[in-house]
């Protein structure tokens, strides 16, 4: 009889493992009738009736079977059908029969509600299974359970590998900070919970755009080290970033007084200026830090050779970006910035020295096997090809490229997960279309086996990652376009400009090659426009009013202009000021109220705008402005062409630097010579000329209107063929060792 029940257990079991359910649950029957007291075979039975769809049936089976043992070994019969279902669930499992297990750990859940291991196994599948919604941290009882501390054996391994595969899981939801909460004092130490949490805030602040919630997440972190200095930098600039600039400020501070070495100061002093610059409003503070963070520079420029490792050099050119916000020296800007640059791309290759040697050595290839008739290969690499000014004004020359001359490679640096259609049309656009991470070694080393003839920098200093690709030379010609300014890696070759945004004189502290092309650095041919939601009544101002406006965050907000500009509105009688741009609302309003009192204009007369829901909206909002005021000594580049396009007059104050020139070349490619002022006083007379000469104002419209018929500036397919021309000239000069 034994071995009767033995071959039907056996049989049934070979069945079952076969997929042959319903054999395999006759077996078991058979086992039942022949000896009922075998409690197992219940448990086997009703699992193989689970896994026909025939769930009712089998819980009646496990129950009706636990129903008839004693009451005190209840216990121990319900922990062996748990544990055979768990034995079947992780077999699945590992056969990735994902489904199946989620199934039977769902059955386990009724049994054994409080199982945590077995809750933290179905939140696993769930997001295998693409079904996991963070309420169901909350419907489980797992955040519940966390907090009781009375939970059994844990399995803190898949607790932490649960916890992180959360945090990578989109839509985000408010549950996850209360996971987090709730997983503190399971860490083993402070580093388990930094090399867990730091990454996954990193990747929901930047990569899933929720700086906010980034920022909660390391300030749970902060209960574990307080003054973990990493994660305090972090905070820092995501509480910027959400425009919580108070506490941005105040992280950023603390980074600084917690840093001992010279590149840390130099990236804190950098954290400082980002949060009152973001913010607006603190310029006595700004000057005194700026000249802080030029001190150090020098300080750590003397102090070379310095053993600096990758992370903080990483870190040191970015800093540079505040600095020509404040004052327009570029000369004496760049001896400093192209001496950090040399350093940099000193260290990035001494780290990486057999990857740029092997980089070198196909340069000496290219040169000595001559030209080729193939098509050439460019390489665009930025983190903005997405809904950012690089995107919106960079698409037309992808747009009109030659595609019979040219192959278009897209490097999209820390490629967004994110609902973008621009940053799709990239992708579509392309001849091949790279979707990378922030690794730069790996991005350099895709670059390098795509055989790149010209690998063009659309980020500049704006971000470490696309810096350290460039310095690691992975293509033999390398040039800077569009983004902030050069960048001072002497490892890149050209820097594209036109005849108007630099003087002649910059090729003396510009480290790389300034390729003017004939007309203009940048071309559009439009750019969308969507239906205007301002008005003036709602503003509460006349319609005879003269508007002035000014569209810049507020990084860009110095206040010598906003005197210029206060000068103007004081003289133009009749006149408001609208001020629109990212930063802390009441510091900005406090900055402009303190410069109108100063100059003795009402501050009734000025207006502050929100931020308008899309690209499309703030262009259509820019026509309620009769004269737009620029920023100096960094104008305006996006703002500028939208402004232009909309056919508004400008005013701008042209100065030396690459920053303080932008406005003035669009407007001289778009045919436009009124608004543009080479000193302080013309810039006031400008403004004022244009606010009470309403003929002028309408001049200036009709030229720009007609502008977009004729003008450089609105010529993408022109001033695409220029930009390829200087392509093959560059790689002619290359190939001849030039």
């Amino acid at each position: 009889m034994i071995t009767n029940i033995t071959n039907f257990q056996t049989e049934g079991y070979q069945n079952f493992l076969a997929g042959e359910y319903a054999q395999a649950a006759y077996l078991y029957e058979q086992a039942i009738a022949d000896e009922p007291d075998v409690i197992s075979n219940y448990w086997h039975l009703g699992l193989t009736l689970l896994l026909q769809g025939q769930e009712a049936e089998a819980q009646m089976t496990w129950m009706l079977a636990i129903a008839e043992v004693e009451e005190e070994k209840i216990q121990f019969h319900t922990t062996e059908l748990i544990k055979v279902l768990q034995i079947e669930a992780e077999r699945r499992e590992h056969l990735e029969e994902f489904s199946i297990s989620w199934l039977i750990r769902q059955h386990i859940q009724e049994i054994h509600p409080s199982d945590i291991n077995n809750l933290l196994n179905i939140i696993q599948l769930s997001i295998q299974l693409n079904n996991f919604d963070g309420a169901q941290l909350n419907d489980v009882g797992i955040i519940q359970l966390l907090n009781s501390k009375e939970i059994g054996d844990l399995n803190l391994e898949l607790l932490n590998q649960v916890l992180q595969q959360v945090l990578d899981t989109q839509p985000l939801h408010l549950s996850y900070l209360d996971l987090v909460e709730a997983c503190l004092p399971y860490f083993a130490n402070p580093h388990q919970g930094f090399c867990i949490l730091l990454p996954a805030a990193i990747k929901i602040g930047h990569t899933f755009k929720q700086p906010k919630l980034a920022a909660q997440i390391l300030e749970l972190y902060l209960r574990l080290d307080p003054e973990e200095v990493e994660t305090l930098r972090h905070l820092a600039i995501f509480y910027q970033d959400s425009q919580n600039y108070t506490l941005g400020i105040e992280k950023a501070k603390l980074c600084y007084s917690l840093s001992k070495k010279l590149p840390d100061k130099i990236f804190a002093l950098h954290l400082v200026l980002r949060g009152l610059m973001s913010a607006g409003g603190y310029w006595q503070e700004i000057c005194s830090t700026s000249q802080e963070l030029e001190c150090v520079l020098q300080e750590f420029i003397k102090a070379q050779p310095l053993a600096v490792d990758e992370v903080r050099t990483l870190r040191l050119l970015t800093p540079s970006f505040a600095l020509p916000h404040i004052k327009d020296s570029p000369a004496d800007f760049r001896k400093i910035h192209n001496q950090v640059a040399q350093i940099f791309q000193n260290n990035i290759q001494a780290i990486a020295h057999e990857e740029t040697q092997r980089y070198s050595q196909r340069i000496i290839n290219n040169q000595s096997s001559g030209i080729s008739t193939k098509p050439l290969k460019i390489g665009y690499i930025s983190y903005a090809l997405r809904r950012h000014s690089v995107g919106w004004l960079a698409r037309w020359l992808i747009q009109h490229h030659n595609r019979e001359k040219f192959e278009i490679y897209n490097y999209s640096v820390s490629y967004k997960l994110v609902d973008d259609f621009l940053q799709e049309w990239y992708v579509n656009k392309s001849s091949k279309a790279r979707k990378l991470g922030i690794n730069a070694f790996e991005i350099a080393e895709q670059i390098y086996e795509d055989e790149i003839d010209i690998l063009v920098d659309l980020d500049s200093i704006t971000l470490d990652i696309s810096s350290e690709v460039m310095a690691l030379k992975p293509a033999p010609i390398q040039v800077t376009w569009l983004g902030w300014d050069a960048s001072g890696i002497p490892a890149i070759d050209y820097f594209i400009a036109d005849p108007y945004v630099l003087p002649d004189s910059a090729q003396d502290y510009y480290t790389e090659k300034i390729w003017r092309l004939p007309h203009t650095y940048v071309a559009v041919d439009g750019f969308e426009v969507d239906v205007p939601t301002l008005r003036r009544d709602e503003l509460n101002i006349p319609n005879d009013a003269v508007i002035y406006l000014s569209a810049q965050r507020g990084y860009k907000r110095h206040p010598e202009t906003t005197k210029w500009q206060m000068k103007i509105i004081k003289e133009v009688q009749n006149s408001y000021f609208l001020i629109k741009g990212d930063a802390e609302e009441e510091a900005i309003k406090q900055f402009f109220y303190k410069i109108a009192e100063q100059e003795g204009v009402e501050c009734s007369r000025l207006r502050f705008l929100p931020q308008d829901p899309s690209e499309a909206i703030h262009r259509a909002n820019l026509t309620i402005a009769d004269v737009v005021l620029d920023t100096y000594p960094y104008n305006g580049a996006t703002t500028t062409l939208e402004t232009l396009w909309m056919g508004i007059p400008l005013v701008t104050r042209v100065g030396q630097q690459f920053a303080a020139r932008n406005s003035y070349t669009m407007m001289m490619n778009a045919g436009i010579t009124e608004g543009i002022a080479w000193t302080d006083e013309e810039y006031v007379e400008w403004g004022v000329r244009l606010g009470k000469d309403e003929a002028l104002r309408q001049q200036v419209v009709l030229k720009l209107k007609a502008s977009r018929q004729t003008a450089p500036l609105w010529n993408g397919k022109q001033f695409t063929r220029d930009m390829e021309k200087a392509y093959e000239q560059m790689w002619q000069s290359y190939i001849e060792g030039k």
